[in-house]
């Protein structure tokens, strides 16, 4: 069966699964709404004190989104060991907050409406939002924690939400067009 074919035989969420994918969606949407118009030279630009681009950012919440749906799928074992990360491994997560020479405002957005969709489709057929699974280590996550597939959910709506505000400040910056008002 295709994607396609799969896509069309899924069911509706509903209740609670709807009313998370519905306010996940809403804070894509402004995410992606900041890059509207741009050129590639624009969405690379860092035109604040801050060294994030929008293209960075579209890329960054790509990966924080694959990484939370690995987590609901496989645990901690899908996420690294932030903890024993070397400099090359943190410079290696630096270049997801920036577009690189070949990468496109288009591809990133392509590569997120694809990660985007599959996380949806996943957090659909989650059958307990409730069951709950050991954090990675990271000096961030309290040491022995747990995060039900809920608060994954509400993590990525409210990374997706702040990263969308450092986008509207970029983008305003960038060519005063604002996402509100």
């Amino acid at each position: 069966m295709t994607d396609a074919q799969h896509a069309t035989t899924r069911q509706t969420p509903t209740g609670e699964h709807a009313d998370l994918l519905a306010a996940l969606a809403k804070q894509r949407h402004f995410l992606r709404f900041t890059t509207r118009d741009l050129t590639d030279e624009q969405a690379a630009r860092t035109p604040t004190a801050s060294a994030l681009c929008l293209g960075g950012l579209i890329k960054h919440v790509t990966t924080v989104e694959r990484g939370w749906a690995g987590f609901l799928v496989e645990g901690a074992s899908s996420m690294p060991d932030f903890t024993r990360m070397t400099e090359a491994d943190w410079a290696k997560r630096a270049d997801d907050f920036r577009l690189l020479p070949g990468e496109t405002l288009a591809g990133v957005l392509d590569t997120y409406a694809e990660v985007a969709d599959r996380t949806d489709a996943l957090i659909a057929s989650l059958p307990d939002l409730g069951a709950d699974q050991p954090l990675p280590k990271a000096p961030w996550f309290e040491a022995d924690a747990r995060w039900s597939a809920r608060r994954v959910v509400l993590h990525l709506i409210a990374e997706i939400g702040q990263h969308s505000g450092h986008a509207d400040i970029i983008r305003e910056t960038l060519d005063g067009a604002k996402s509100m008002g």
